[in-house]
């Protein structure tokens, strides 16, 4: 588990964190961490073109026209993207709400129903 610092910032890099975060789905304190990473590895490689990265993002490139260490960056984008959506997805309310039954896997890796409302009395 990673640990945290206080830290102080400005109240317009702050806003702006809390505008661009709620459109991507993040906290403003995780769309501060994910501008830090992104600036952390633009830095750390000339080679990096941020404005390329954001057309791969877009869809408006192909990322197999990248270079190592762009693709490292997309990737890194889309996995904190994708972890993000995880956690925010409820799929057992959603099909509970929409009438859906579902199965899932338990821990053991055994099977589970969930009937929908109208199932549930029956054997």
């Amino acid at each position: 588990m990673a640990t945290t610092s206080p830290t102080r910032i400005d109240n317009e890099l702050y806003a702006s964190a809390k505008l661009v975060g709620g459109v991507m789905s993040r906290s403003a304190a995780q769309q501060i961490a994910h501008w830090a990473r992104i600036g952390r590895e633009l830095e750390s490689s000339h080679s990096v073109s941020h404005s390329t990265i954001a057309d791969v993002l877009a869809g408006r490139r192909e990322y197999d026209a990248l270079t190592e260490r762009e693709q490292a960056v997309v990737r890194a984008e889309w996995t904190e993207r994708i972890g993000a959506r995880r956690e925010e997805l409820n799929l057992a309310d959603e099909f509970s709400s929409a009438g859906r039954s579902y199965v899932e896997l338990d821990a053991d890796g055994n099977v589970v129903h969930h009937p929908r409302a109208d199932e549930s009395g029956r054997a």
